[in-house]
C-alpha cells in the first residue's frame, strides 16, 4: 500500500501574527510562522486539486490552534469529495517531549474541543518535529495511529502495533528535490516485498508562490501519483491514510 501524510504546521497566516514568532523555532528553520501560514493557505487548494483529479485519500494532520482564528483551511478538507484523513498535529506546534503529562493533556483536550466543532474525531496523531512522547495520553483521548520518526534508510516500511496503538512508520520524506523516478522505485520495492510505502511532507515543502508549488506537484508529486494509481487498476497496489492502513492491516 502507498500512505501520504502531509504535516500542517500552520495553515494560517492570522496564526503567524497570533503566536508573535513564539513557535517559529518549532515550525521552519529560517521562514516565520507567517509566511509559513500564507504559503500553506496558497498549496492547500493545489494538493486538493492533484488528490481530487487523481482519486488519491491523504493523512492531513492538522494544527488544532486553526479553530482560533477565521479560515476555510477545514472546510475545504471536509469539502472535498475525496475523503481525507483529518489528523492532529499537535494544538500549539510544541514538542510532546518537552511537555510534562499535565501539558500533553491539556494540549489534547483543547484539541479534542476544537476538532468537535467541525465534526471530526481524529484518529491518527503525528507528532510535531516528530518528538514521540506521552503516547499513553494520546491512546486515552481516542487515537488508533501515529507516525514515529525514521526513514529510508533503515527498515522504514512497516505498520507495528505498540500497545492499543498502531505506529504507522515513515518511508521518506520528500521535498522540493524529489524526483519522481525515484519515488517510483521505492514504490517498486514496496510493491515487490508487498510492504506499506509511507512518504510524507508539508505543505511549505514545494515552493512559495502558487507557481512554483505547482510546476514541483506537474513535474514530481503528479508522475508520481499516476504512476501509483496505474498500479492500483493492476489491483497490486491500494492507496490509503494513515487510519484506513491500519484498518486493513487489523483486518
Amino acid at each position: 500500500m502507498l500512505i501520504i501524510s502531509i504535516d500542517v504546521d500552520v495553515g494560517n497566516r492570522e496564526l503567524g501574527v497570533i503566536n508573535k514568532g513564539k513557535n517559529d523555532k518549532y515550525v521552519h528553520r529560517f521562514l516565520s510562522e507567517y509566511q509559513v501560514g500564507k504559503i500553506e493557505e496558497t498549496a492547500l487548494p493545489l494538493f486538493l486539486n492533484l488528490f481530487e483529479d487523481q482519486n488519491v485519500p491523504a493523512t492531513f494532520a492538522v494544527r488544532g490552534q486553526m479553530i482560533e482564528v477565521a479560515n476555510s483551511f477545514f472546510h475545504q478538507l471536509l469539502e472535498s469529495p475525496i475523503r481525507h484523513d483529518i489528523g492532529s498535529h499537535g494544538y500549539s506546534h510544541r514538542l510532546f517531549e518537552d511537555m510534562s503529562p499535565e501539558e500533553a493533556e491539556n494540549e489534547l483536550e483543547k484539541l479534542s474541543d476544537g476538532f468537535k466543532r467541525f465534526g471530526i474525531i481524529p484518529k491518527s496523531f503525528i507528532f510535531p518535529r516528530n518528538s514521540v512522547d506521552h503516547l499513553d495520553l494520546i491512546e486515552d483521548y481516542g487515537y488508533k495511529c501515529y507516525r514515529s520518526d525514521g526513514d529510508f534508510r533503515n527498515d522504514c516500511m512497516y505498520i507495528e502495533k505498540q500497545g492499543n496503538l498502531y505506529d504507522v512508520h515513515p518511508s521518506l520524506y520528500i521535498g522540493n528535490c524529489t524526483q519522481s523516478i525515484f519515488l517510483k522505485k521505492l514504490l517498486d520495492i514496496a510493491i515487490l516485498r508487498k510492504m506499506p510505502f509511507h512518504i510524507w511532507f508539508h505543505l511549505w515543502n514545494f515552493g512559495i508562490t502558487k507557481d512554483s508549488i505547482q510546476q514541483r506537484i506537474n513535474s514530481a508529486i503528479l508522475p508520481f501519483l499516476e504512476y501509483a494509481t496505474n498500479k492500483t487498476h493492476e489491483q497490486i497496489l491500494t492507496i490509503e491514510t494513515m487510519f484506513s492502513a491500519i484498518l486493513k492491516y487489523k483486518s
